[in-house]
């Protein structure tokens, strides 16, 4: 099986076979391009693991005078890159964490596997070169003036020793910084023509098409571009009036909190591994910076032993790994609880989308289920909850998904020691009475639906913890689990009871969306439920709302409404039709044009939006992606839809009254 690659210009003469590449359906991975015969999953990773796979150049991207071109490579270009022969590489064996870490399933079993040859090359040549530079730094010191103890960086020294450790150290921070663009990991963006580093997120996956850029050619993953940026971020520091200090201690044992007010964002159950992650950084700068700090780069890898995180593979069982983690979680938010200045409450981080599963008490989530109970059992109660636009819209795993757009703060203050006991039945009194008005406030607040359930957290919790103990009539405790599944339960009647607020019309849409969505469903069915819904089929089609014919009925999607819709025209105005033709306008003609319509909406603006939130919950249940973003979307933009709206109509006051007739004196 001999081949080549040969790179061409233009549409591939069969597209389809090109967009689906060597990729197969259920069974297998891949196709093999020579012979056609499927390749399946553990074929691939047992190739991999017996060291018989490997690497063809498929192309060289070169720089033309007007962009950059893609070029045939030669086996004389292949060869020079099989000619490098490192004296060094880093053999520290990568973890086995399946979920984070990919490449162990494929033979890539330490970071040194990470590298190809020529690029370990590089780094062991900028890693060389630091020292040699630390020491060029040092004698130059001198000879300007500077005067020199050989007191090192780490004992305290300010004097030229110091000085040149101190600028190897940001030297090393820019080597470490090209590593990340400098390994096998790193992919081709063929739409930006450009390429991709190896942490689009915190995770190494597999990588079949990699690109190897050249570290000295001023493109991405230049070793000088990577000095620029940490000379920018020195730069910035150096002219901030303002002062940190960061200090590293143990959080179960730690003293540094006391009498401070505490902000803190904690390990999010099993989310991130950072210390396994870190590694990858690590194993460059201990070979950099290991003389200057020997304390800090002791051990061979970063220390994991006591990182609060419930990871399976580390402690064997999920039920070990979430156990290591309640008592660790406690023990350091206890440390914080008994640290805390009594007249300001501690305030605690936390951005993780609420995964329902279903168990024996309904409704729960794992991780905030374990977080909460160690918040609790620390000594803390909820007092609120403040949802703060922290999330970046446009992240690599944010595009096209109903991410979270929020951290949700938990507010604490410490529960008092006389606090009283409470029942199950008396929880849920205080929930349907208080959860309504504070879910209207969120709401109003303008938290986007993706982020309800976790923001209404803050509220139910803060009534379930006001009590020592919530016990069931039998006498034993009411679990956090059991408190979050009632929140959840009250949050959808209380979602569900808004709907009275909405016409006849729209509350027969909003069922008919819960079954069908915008596909058709049988008349029969239509009929039925607009008897039970006080309103009829003929007139909704009236009304703009649905298509009916032959038999089936559908509601219309914003697309297909009229463009010259004006709400002030409508005989038959409904919260369905305003909020779909604000998605539509919003759609076709941005924010500006949404604001001049909800100006328009008048009071049925603010029920649109209510809709949005339920029709958003709906379209999460059924899973309906697209609608699912469409709601949210809208939702996110409101704030800045309704400052253009008032704009808008100030100056609409402003047109009249400039305009307006004198008045004349007689």
């Amino acid at each position: 099986y001999r081949y080549r690659f040969t790179v061409k210009v233009g549409a591939p003469p069969d597209a389809a076979a090109a967009r689906a590449g060597t990729k197969l359906a259920r069974g297998a991975n891949f196709r093999c391009l020579v012979s056609g015969v499927p390749i399946t999953p553990d074929y691939i990773k047992a190739e991999g693991m017996a060291g018989r796979m490997g690497a063809r150049l498929m192309a060289i991207v070169a720089e033309g005078d007007r962009g950059r071109v893609y070029l045939t490579p030669t086996p004389e270009h292949e060869e020079v890159a099989r000619k490098a022969r490192p004296d060094w590489k880093p053999e520290t064996k990568l973890p086995g964490n399946p979920r984070d870490f990919r490449t162990p399933l494929y033979g890539l079993t330490t970071f040194g596997d990470l590298f190809t040859p020529r690029q370990v090359v590089a780094l062991n040549t900028f890693s060389d070169l630091i020292a040699e530079a630390r020491e060029r730094i040092r004698q130059d010191a001198i000879a300007a003036g500077m005067p020199d103890d050989k007191r090192p960086l780490h004992a305290g020294g300010r004097l030229a020793t110091a000085y040149s450790e101190g600028v190897a150290t940001y030297l090393a921070f820019a080597q470490s910084k090209a590593a990340n663009r400098n390994t096998s990991l790193c992919f081709w963006e063929h739409r930006m023509d450009r390429l991709v580093a190896t942490f689009g997120r915190q995770a190494l996956p597999m990588v079949w098409d990699f690109a190897e850029t050249n570290p000295l050619a001023g493109a991405g993953g230049d070793f000088f571009g990577a000095v620029e940026s940490v000379g920018e971020v020195i730069e910035k520091q150096f002219n901030s009036s303002s002062t940190a200090r960061a200090l590293h201690a143990d959080a179960v044992t730690q003293t540094l909190s006391v009498d401070k007010i505490i902000s803190t964002d904690p390990p999010y159950y099993d989310n991130i591994c950072y210390a396994d992650l870190s590694d990858f950084f690590y194993v460059w700068l201990r070979r950099s910076l290991r003389s200057v700090f020997p304390d800090l780069f002791s051990t061979i890898v970063v220390p994991k032993t006591d990182e609060l995180v419930a990871t399976p593979y580390r402690h064997r069982t999920r039920d070990r790994a979430e156990a290591f983690f309640m008592n660790g979680m406690k023990r350091a938010l206890r440390q914080l609880a008994c640290q805390l200045l009594p007249d300001f409450p501690a305030t605690i981080y936390y951005a993780f989308k609420q995964a329902e599963k279903k168990g024996a008490t309904g409704i729960g989530s794992t991780g905030w289920e374990t977080f909460l109970e160690a918040v609790i059992d620390a000594g803390f109660a909820i007092t609120g909850t403040w949802p703060i636009r922290t999330e970046q819209p446009k992240g690599l795993r944010a595009f096209r998904q109903n991410s979270l757009a929020s951290s949700i703060v938990l507010v604490c203050r410490r529960r008092p020691d006389d606090a009283p006991l409470g029942t199950r039945r008396r929880l849920a009194e205080a929930l349907r009475a208080e959860l309504p008005p504070a879910l209207v406030h969120l709401q109003r607040g303008n938290v986007a639906p993706v982020d309800l359930a976790q923001a209404a957290i803050g509220p139910g919790m803060a009534i379930y913890t006001r009590y020592a103990r919530v016990l069931h009539g039998d006498g034993h405790r009411v679990t956090v689990g059991e408190a979050l599944a009632l929140i959840n339960q009250t949050l959808d009647e209380i979602l569900a009871a808004q709907e009275g607020d909405f016409d006849t019309d729209s509350r027969w849409a909003l069922a008919w969306f819960d079954q069908h969505g915008f596909d058709a469903g049988e008349y029969g069915s239509a009929e039925t439920l607009a008897t039970a819904k006080n309103t009829s089929v003929s007139g909704m089609v009236q009304a703009g709302i649905i298509h009916s014919r032959a038999g089936s009925v559908r509601l219309l999607r914003p697309r297909e409404l009229p463009a010259d819709w004006d709400p002030a025209n409508d005989d038959r105005l409904t919260t369905w039709e305003a909020l779909h033709h604000l998605i539509r306008v919003v759609g076709r003609g941005g924010e500006m044009a949404a604001a001049s319509l909800l100006r328009r909406l008048g009071g049925v603006a603010d029920l649109a939006r209510e809709l949005c939130y339920r029709l958003y919950a709906v379209s999460e249940r059924r899973q309906r992606p697209a609608e699912a973003l469409a709601y949210n979307g809208l939702v996110k933009s409101w704030p800045e839809i309704s400052r253009l709206a008032v704009t808008e109509a100030r100056l609409r006051q402003t047109e009249l009254t400039l305009n307006a007739p004198a008045a004349g004196v007689g």
